[in-house]
């Protein structure tokens, strides 16, 4: 599925800073791409292990919505992100919208655009391309290093517990 708009409302203007991130996942292709893009594969691992998502919903295609709640593992505190999805092209590359509803850092949250490539490896492994261009300074940046690392650990963790077959 190629799913390209050109029809969407323009991005903002995005602030300069921009995280790049490279993993490998011993599992298919089409493992990690459903567990980008289905929401009850989301849950398993989205969100650094101090804020696991709770919650969360996608309209996987160009225009459509996507949600997340995340929850403190120590209070009942509760944060909230979105965005739209901008390309879908399956199973290689997906480009979305990412916002917090409320601010994380200093000032209002930021729109960032958030690019993730799939490329399939040999025996059965995939490498990943993230990036997330548009954060605030390098005190947004230091911290959404953190967390994507934090979420991409709990990826990689959850990604051996699936059946053969899962995905496709």
């Amino acid at each position: 599925m190629t799913l390209i708009d050109t029809t969407l409302p323009a991005l903002p203007t995005l602030l300069p800073h921009r995280l790049e991130m490279e993993r490998v996942f011993d599992a298919p292709r089409a493992l990690v791409w459903a567990a980008w893009t289905r929401p009850e594969m989301r849950v398993q691992w989205m969100g650094p292990v101090e804020w696991p998502m709770l919650s969360g919903t996608n309209d996987l295609r160009v225009g459509g919505l996507w949600r997340a709640c995340l929850g403190s593992i120590t209070t009942d505190d509760v944060i909230w992100q979105g965005g739209m999805y901008r390309e879908v092209v399956e199973p290689e590359r997906l480009v979305f919208t990412f916002r917090w509803d409320e601010s994380q850092e200093e000032g209002p949250p930021a729109e960032t655009l958030v690019t993730v490539l799939l490329h399939e490896l040999p025996n059965g492994r995939t490498r990943m391309v993230f990036t997330q261009e548009g954060l605030k300074s390098d005190a947004s940046l230091d911290s959404h290093a953190g967390g994507w690392a934090s979420t991409f650990d709990r990826l990689a963790s959850w990604l051996p517990t699936q059946p053969p077959g899962t995905g496709l």
